[in-house]
């Protein structure tokens, strides 16, 4: 079947669009008909111009949890992959979403394993949906697995929203003490100078270099912002870069604070997602490979690879846990426990269960400690620009009263 894209208007006379299979336009047309929908054009969607669309990063997070969980739900109920992903295609979700699965159907229709044409999608299916996926066509437990990814993307995605809800007031409150500095450094100080040049006095060292980051901001303010811009975007280009990105992920890990917390996120992602396959009859190294991009960084990745290798040589399970040297102490001595009592998955469920909770205490306590600092750090620079401001005040008035 191809798919078509088409414009049509309902009984209401509400414009409509979408995507549809069929097997010729003569079809399309037909079944929007069925559909009660008065067909205005109908074309046929090229694969490059879905990919195209697909890979500009138009499907949100939110609409990729809910298309994994429509996914798991239609394959629990028994229905073959093709159907499934035919219902996922519905008008109900959005067009990007729609071409996305429209474009992975056809490729299964083809004979392609659904991983293999999950990669046709890539913004809708992350290589940590297609790992999984791939490890469940494996197993046998497709629909099981599918609704446990499903569980654990909602989840991530929940904690995703409580930290960005959290983040919204201190971000708020540093864009508006940023602004006002910037304003008394560009509009404020100026004025004032003007005033200082009437008098010949010497004027104290702080003001001076106040003066001068002044002279700074509005001179070269541009070229700062465009510089910044530069280096940014150079930095998003080595971060491509495998051994830049392994670099950079080792030193966040270092980091104090934060670091602790990137390794804890990490952790428990690794752990979800291992006890998840494993528990729905993957093997060791399946669920390794498919935890392996879950943790979303090359440290853990190289972990992977690592506990792997020892296992494919008959080494212990924790032991290469722990010689790896990324993972929290109590993680390991939980897997520990696990292998004496053969249940590996039980306990890593359990250990990421106590990770995502010292997670969000974390960053609560960040965030409770972060508001407070902002204010004194930037109370602080105002209160300098302000003092250098009434420095050569004090300093005018003392000399006109001798």
């Amino acid at each position: 079947m191809a798919a078509f894209e088409y414009v049509a208007l309902d009984n209401d006379g509400k414009r409509r669009s979408g995507v549809i299979s069929a097997d010729s336009a003569r079809s399309a047309r037909k079944e929007l008909r069925l559909r009660e929908l008065m067909v205005l054009n109908v074309n046929p969607v090229a694969e490059k111009q879905a990919k195209s669309v697909i890979l500009r990063g138009r499907i949100s997070e939110k609409q990729r949890v809910l298309l994994v969980r429509q996914m798991s739900v239609l394959l629990k109920s028994g229905l073959a992959v093709e159907q499934a992903l035919g219902a996922c295609a519905g008008n109900e979700n959005p067009v990007a979403v729609q071409k996305a699965v429209h474009t992975v159907r056809a490729d299964v229709v083809e004979g392609a394993r659904l991983s293999d044409a999950m990669a046709l999608a890539p913004d809708a299916f992350p290589p940590l949906v297609r790992a999984v996926t791939s490890a469940g066509e494996m197993s046998g437990k497709l629909g099981d697995i599918m609704e446990s990814l499903a569980t654990y993307l909602e989840r991530t995605y929940q904690l995703r929203q409580k930290v960005r809800a959290a983040l919204i007031y201190p971000a708020l409150l540093s864009v508006m003490a940023l602004g006002m500095v910037v304003a008394l450094m560009v509009v404020v100080v100026p004025r004032l100078v003007e005033q200082f040049d009437l008098f010949d006095a010497k004027l104290p060292l702080l003001t001076r270099i106040v003066i001068g980051l002044s002279n700074g901001v509005r001179e070269y303010g541009l070229f700062i912002l465009l510089l910044l811009a530069a280096l940014s975007f150079l930095g998003a280009r080595l971060l491509r870069q495998p051994a830049m990105r392994r670099s950079l992920d080792r030193a966040v890990l270092k980091l104090p604070l934060i670091g602790q917390q990137t390794r804890t996120v990490a952790a428990a992602r690794f752990a979800r997602v291992f006890a998840t396959l494993s528990a729905s009859g993957a093997t060791a190294l399946e669920s390794l490979e498919g935890a392996k991009g879950a943790a979303n960084n090359t440290v853990f990745a190289d972990a992977a690879d690592f506990i792997a290798e020892r296992v494919r040589e008959g080494g212990s399970f924790s032991a290469a846990l722990s010689a790896t040297g990324a993972f929290p102490p109590m993680m390991v001595h939980m897997v520990t426990s696990g292998e004496a009592g053969r249940d590996v998955p039980g306990m890593m469920n359990r250990a990421a269960d106590f990770l995502d909770t010292e997670f969000e205490t974390g960053s609560a306590a960040l965030l409770a400690v972060a508001e407070p600092l902002i204010i004194v750090l930037m109370g602080g620079i105002v209160g300098l620009i302000v003092l250098s401001i009434m420095l050569p005040i004090l300093q005018l008035n003392t000399l006109a009263m001798s």
